[in-house]
């Protein structure tokens, strides 16, 4: 337990330093773009400072989520506080994806509405603004990006995705901006409404995953082949009846059922059986919890999960135990 409070530490420490460094960068471009905007004239340069200063919100969110997270099992959460994130990554979905749409809809209202001949050609300073503003929310992306697999962070992973809609943002003003000084100022709200698309995806994506972490998905077929591995290769494990895994929130759960010679003491087999415990928790990645049920071997036909099965897939996947 002592090895995965330090593991939940580190991952609660890289989380809120890259998010305390979001918070930052989106400040101060926020405020750079905006003062751009306003000397430059262009209302679309202060639109996308907005959207910037918004990703705040979505950092302090990420930041609270994975705090709260990272809190110990207590009486009421005996299994802990994992799926505390996902729903930090729910809620930033959702703002991703309500993002996304208010820049489709802004876009299509001005192609619909606007007057064109009206509108002034902004300065060469918002045009700047908008090459900076891409840059650094797209290296803010990778960088954030990277935190969010190194610690397997859905509501990182979310934000992430905000540093990029930002990018695309700023892709869309740089457009619109560059098309305005060339007579073209329908290109803004155009390029707006084809960035909402991947904006909402994203959110999709984010979304599902989320989902999925909170409904006992289980593990992938790579991860079963590993637990089934370990434990038949265990000295005095004879067969292995069942596998069963799940995720909660970043965490896997597995519950796992090993056939042993009936006549074991029951000293004997608990030692078998933590021996198997023990090299799933520390071999696998994020395996916060394993049980292991033990039953006297049988040579009943098809009892055990047969090592073919489980390297095709057709076992573990389902659920099911074997035999009956």
């Amino acid at each position: 337990m002592g090895k995965q409070t330090a593991h939940a530490a580190i991952e609660e420490s890289i989380a809120v330093r890259v998010s305390v460094n979001s918070i930052i960068v989106n400040v101060v471009l926020s405020v750079a773009k905006f003062v751009a905007g306003i000397i430059a004239g262009s209302g679309a340069m202060i639109s996308d400072a907005v959207h910037s200063a918004s990703d705040v919100f979505s950092t302090v969110v990420v930041m609270i989520g994975v705090k709260m997270a990272g809190k110990q099992s207590d009486v009421r959460h005996q299994y802990g506080h994992e799926r505390l994130e996902c729903v930090a990554s729910l809620i930033l979905a959702i703002a991703l994806a309500a993002t996304g749409i208010g820049i489709g809809y802004s876009g299509i209202i001005k192609i619909i509405d606007a007057d064109y001949q009206a509108l002034e050609a902004p300065g060469l300073l918002a045009l700047f603004a908008a090459v900076v503003s891409i840059i650094v929310k797209e290296a803010m992306y990778w960088y954030t990006k990277a935190a969010a697999k190194q610690i397997n962070s859905g509501a990182l992973m979310a934000d992430a995705w905000h540093h990029r809609s930002d990018a695309m943002s700023s892709v869309g003003s740089f457009i619109g901006i560059l098309g305005a000084r060339l007579g073209y100022p329908v290109l803004d709200p155009a390029a707006g409404a084809v960035i909402c698309i991947f904006i909402v995806k994203a959110a999709v994506s984010i979304f599902r995953d989320a989902i999925c972490k909170m409904t006992d998905v289980a593990c992938d077929e790579k991860t079963v082949r590993q637990i089934y591995r370990i434990a038949i290769e265990q000295k005095g494990v004879i067969a292995v009846d069942d596998v069963k895994t799940r995720m909660f929130g970043n965490k896997k759960y597995v519950d796992l059922e090993i056939s042993q010679d009936g006549k074991k003491t029951l000293e004997e087999a608990h030692g078998i059986a933590e021996a198997v415990h023990d090299r799933i928790e520390s071999e696998i990645e994020g395996v916060k919890h394993c049980m292991v049920h033990v039953n006297p071997y049988s040579c009943r036909e098809g009892q055990k999960i047969e090592n073919d099965g489980i390297q095709d897939g057709t076992a573990g996947a389902s659920g099911d135990r074997a035999g009956s």
